[in-house]
């Protein structure tokens, strides 16, 4: 039996498909994951291991891999932002993410100020539904102004972290200088968001001639958080972050409950379906611009 007639039936056509999505995404990558799941949605019935031999020549580069330590239920937050795009038209993610359950929570913005980050960090909140004991941040401006001003480990906080840190009742925590990879678990999470929601839907958007931007994305990863990133079996807890998020809640504080004030948006249709999920998803949904 040649190799023809041992691939499934949908292969020939689906490569196209493949191909199609690789080169839309170029230069950044789409993981086989999230490929699989929208070849799956055009009827490929193959299992990932053939395409991931076959879609591995189009890939350049390879994700360095950081540190990871492991905290107790409730413990620890690491908070983070991502540049997504630079430019005249910046496109950054506060990025929040459980130090024992891998829950995160994503919020895409335009800058990363003290006020940014602030209001980013009471969505998180309440999202995961309490406050932990810690956040760990790194050492940007937004965050601490002084490090060691005090004495070693006394830090000059930014006084709006201080004001929240002390009104939701968390303790920020720094982590080493030029050693941000200590925040492992969020800066992974960073190269999940891009690979598996940023890239598919932005290349989706251009290919109908539209730009990902923050109202667009913000509409769209919330869905994603909850249906894809924490219902998936994370691969290093091999547990999902959101059943684990429940003993979380059961130990942190009550959450501020500060959701962001909503605003009248107007609907847009998209022009092109998005495979990131189901297509029968973006059949209903209409996309909300600010």
């Amino acid at each position: 039996m040649d190799r023809a007639q041992r691939v499934p039936a949908s292969w020939t056509t689906t490569r196209t498909t493949c191909s199609l999505r690789i080169e839309q995404a170029r230069p950044r990558w789409i993981p086989a994951p999230v490929l699989l799941r929208e070849i799956q949605e055009r009827g490929y019935t193959g299992g990932i291991s053939q395409l991931k031999a076959w879609i591995a020549p189009f890939k350049k580069t390879e994700i360095e891999p950081v540190v990871r330590f492991e905290t107790p239920p409730g413990k620890q937050m690491q908070a983070d932002f991502t540049t997504v795009r630079r430019g005249r038209d910046p496109l950054l993610a506060l990025v929040a993410t459980m130090g024992y359950s891998r829950a995160s929570f994503v919020k895409f913005t335009r800058g990363e100020d003290a006020a940014t980050l602030c209001a980013g960090l009471r969505e998180a909140f309440d999202y995961f539904g309490g406050v932990p004991e810690h956040v760990l941040f790194d050492n940007a401006k937004s965050v601490v102004i002084d490090r060691d001003a005090y004495g070693e480990g006394l830090h000059r906080w930014n006084d709006d972290l201080k004001e929240l840190a002390e009104s939701c009742g968390f303790t920020p925590r720094l982590c080493r200088p030029y050693r941000a990879k200590t925040k492992g678990k969020v800066e992974r999470f960073n190269s999940y968001l891009k690979g598996s929601f940023v890239v598919p839907l932005a290349a989706t958007l251009e290919a109908g001639g539209l730009k990902l931007d923050v109202e667009i994305a913000n509409v769209h990863v919330r869905r994603w958080l909850d249906e894809v990133a924490n219902a998936r079996l994370h691969a290093t807890t091999k547990a999902v972050p959101a059943v684990r998020l429940a003993e979380e809640r059961a130990v942190m504080l009550a959450a501020p409950a500060l959701k962001a004030t909503p605003r009248m948006p107007q609907r847009v249709a998209l022009p092109v379906e998005s495979l990131q999920h189901p297509l029968s998803v973006y059949d209903e949904l209409l996309e909300v611009l600010a």
